[in-house]
């Protein structure tokens, strides 16, 4: 048996003799004593501390509960408040002047949005103030976790800004309605109608049949084509020697008789004017027509406008700029309108041709010597 330094400098201040094998003391085996006393003593420290773990489990239970039922009564409340702007939206849209104004799909994904992000808004609040709670119940610092999630928050906003800037963008952009589905809008960087609109991007249908995606950060400008009414506005140009009351006297018959005709008499929304000269000039005359229409529909109203206006003046004989639209009277041809005027010089007495003849030479003199 290999001994240490240590028993070896005991061994040697010690005279005593080393005890043989067989009286070396075995290891002490716990009695039944021994296991009373520690589970007294376990027992009287679950006795010391148990009402500290009932307070703190009723404290947790209290909070637990209190946070769920004030998350379903919260989102409960928010659903509530988007069925009741669905029924508003239903009740105007049983009207006449509702089922222009108002787009179904637009106000239902509308309020979806806005639904959903309120909710999850609410969610997060209530639940996060929760777990708060019940780290503090169990005396965690706090301090220093809400430091780590500022930084990590700060980091991950500054990383990830455009993404955050799109989403904001996107929640602004419904809750004040800018736009929606069915409108046709010029968003700047593209334009067409919108066919979808998300709290990030919004997709829109181009003229040529393009789908765009559009994120809604790099919209700096909208303009909303479909919001409120459109005005549709025809300029006629006619020749400036035309009759200026018998032109307002024809484009004035052609907009009362197209305003009393479906289906043009929904799509108007205000009398058709004609305003007047719009511009003078030397061999042309512009008179602008206007009209108040249905949003989008401006454009229908205009090309319609266009054909009456132009069978009108066909029927009335009055010309347009560009080409006439009643036949001309012929006038009859002048027989010496191909022929030159006569010259001077075809008279060869007159002084014109008498200066321009060439002189007659002179005869040479003889010299006789």
């Amino acid at each position: 048996m290999f001994l240490s330094l240590a028993d070896s400098v005991l061994l040697a201040a010690d005279p005593s003799p080393s005890p043989t094998p067989s009286e070396t003391q075995s290891p002490r085996v716990p009695s039944l004593q021994d296991a009373q006393e520690s589970a007294t003593n376990a027992a009287g420290w679950v006795e010391q501390n148990w009402s500290t773990w009932l307070a703190i489990g009723l404290r947790v239970l209290l909070i637990v509960v209190i946070a769920a039922v004030l998350r379903v009564f919260v989102r409960r409340a928010i659903t509530k408040l988007i069925d009741r702007m669905n029924r508003t939206v239903q009740s105007v849209d049983g009207s006449a002047l509702g089922g222009l104004l108002v787009n179904v799909e637009r106000r239902r994904q509308r309020s979806q949005a806005i639904g959903s992000v309120l909710r999850s808004v609410a969610s997060f609040l209530i639940i996060g103030t929760a777990a708060l709670m019940i780290l503090g119940t169990f005396q965690i610092n706090l301090a220093p976790l809400l430091a780590s999630a500022g930084v990590a928050g700060v980091a991950i906003g500054f990383g990830a800004r455009n993404l955050v800037t799109d989403f904001l963008s996107g929640v602004f952009m419904i809750l004040e309605d800018q736009y929606g589905v069915g409108d046709t809008i010029d968003a700047g960087v593209a334009s067409g109608e919108v066919i979808e609109v998300g709290l990030r991007v919004t997709k829109l249908r181009g003229d040529g049949g393009e789908i765009w995606y559009v994120r809604n950060g790099e919209v700096k400008r909208i303009g909303n084509l479909s919001q409120g009414w459109a005005t549709a506005n025809v300029d006629v140009t006619v020749h400036a020697g035309e009759d200026l009351d018998k032109v307002k006297a024809t484009l004035d018959e052609v907009a009362e008789k197209m305003s009393a005709e479906e289906p043009w008499n929904e799509l108007l929304w205000g009398p058709i004017e004609v305003l007047g000269l719009d511009s003078v000039l030397l061999d042309s005359m512009v008179v602008r027509v206007t009209a108040k229409t249905m949003p989008g529909k401006s454009l229908t109203v205009e090309r319609e406008l266009r054909w009456r206006v132009k069978r009108a003046f066909d029927a009335a004989d009055i010309r347009i700029v560009g080409g006439a639209t009643a036949p001309l009277e012929e006038q009859p041809a002048d027989p010496t309108a191909g022929m030159a005027a006569p010259s001077v010089y075809a008279n060869s007495a007159s002084p014109q041709s008498a200066a321009a003849s060439p002189l007659a030479p002179h005869a040479p003199t003889s010299t006789t010597k």
